[in-house]
């Protein structure tokens, strides 16, 4: 079974290769003669997309086009599977070593493990263990999100999604249709930066808040990827990193530590509360509501307006 697996495979992988244009479905079924041997449509089906997801795994860049007529085609450009030859010296492997280590205990980790045996395979030099170099340092980053998963891969293969968000002031998820750009952890948090098509803009969106499960699209991007995607810059403007101004508010005395972390200045109140100074700046007003009762803001005063209009908001459902 195994190797009947490698040849369909393979043979997969030629049919991909050596066409200038998109096969569809029932063209490569046409083709491969494992494919004309499945039992069902279904049956094939599985097969297929099992195939092609192990092709991906294996390195090969499969494209997804539509056509005219909303056939859906595969492809896979000899330009975009051609890699120039690969050296690396002792601390380049050891870095790739130490960004493997930290999906260890991800879903990923089979995936940064295959990635070294590539790059042993392409000349990685074998005295040197990407492993073991920098072995005192124990790099985690949690991925605990379903969405991570999906979403990644949809950025990679540069596939349109739609999911339901959840925004920190509404109170029910609305649904999204995003063309994926790119992934990153900020304070702890996933964060996915990308196009929104019902908005026409640049959107990012925290993972944590997406519900339900991430469905892929048909159909190519209807705008260029930007060469370089500041995830980590705009949550940072939105969170309020970048404030030129100071906003004083009371929290609860066993609440709110972030908000604390970030204070310039507290000063106990008693009774349960304390006055805090912090950095002002965009999006302040939507962080401050997560923390619900435990937080009142003493001025400026459009700030204070913004917070209880979202709380408004939040009350209406």
């Amino acid at each position: 079974m195994a190797i009947a697996k490698a040849e369909r495979l393979m043979n997969l992988a030629l049919c991909l290769l050596g066409t200038r244009r998109p096969l569809s479905k029932r063209e490569l079924r046409e083709s491969i003669e494992a494919y004309l041997e499945a039992a069902s449509d279904d049956s094939f089906n599985r097969m297929f997309e099992r195939d092609k997801d192990d092709l991906r795994e294996l390195g090969l860049v499969i494209e997804t086009v539509e056509n005219l007529d909303g056939e859906v085609g595969y492809l896979a450009r000899r330009d975009s599977n051609r890699l120039p030859p690969i050296t690396l010296d002792a601390e380049e492997a050891a870095a790739l070593g130490l960004a493997a280590k930290v999906w260890q205990q991800a879903r990923l980790a089979g995936a940064a493990s295959g990635a070294l045996q590539k790059l042993r395979a392409a000349g990685l030099p074998e005295d040197v263990d990407p492993y073991e170099a920098h072995g005192a340092l124990e790099p985690r980053i949690p991925v605990h999100e379903a969405a991570f998963e999906p979403l990644m891969l949809a950025c990679r293969d540069r596939r349109p999604v739609a999911f339901d968000y959840r925004k920190a002031t509404a109170a029910h998820p609305e649904p999204r249709n995003v063309e994926p750009w790119a992934l990153e952890c900020w304070r702890g948090h996933w964060y996915l930066a990308g196009w929104d098509r019902d908005r026409g803009a640049e959107r990012v969106f925290r993972l944590s808040r997406i519900t339900g499960r991430v469905r892929t699209r048909s159909g190519r991007f209807t705008v260029e990827v930007p060469d370089v995607v500041t995830v980590r810059e705009t949550v940072a403007s939105w969170a309020g990193e970048t404030a030129d101004r100071s906003a004083l508010i009371r929290l609860r005395t066993d609440a709110g530590y972030p908000l604390r972390a970030k204070a310039t200045a507290v000063r106990e109140l008693g009774d349960g509360w304390d006055e805090l100074e912090i950095p002002y700046g965009h999006g302040l007003d939507a962080w401050l509501v997560e923390f619900g009762p435990d937080v009142v803001v003493l001025e400026p005063a459009e700030l204070r307006a913004d917070v209880v209009d979202r709380l408004r908001a939040v009350a209406k459902g």
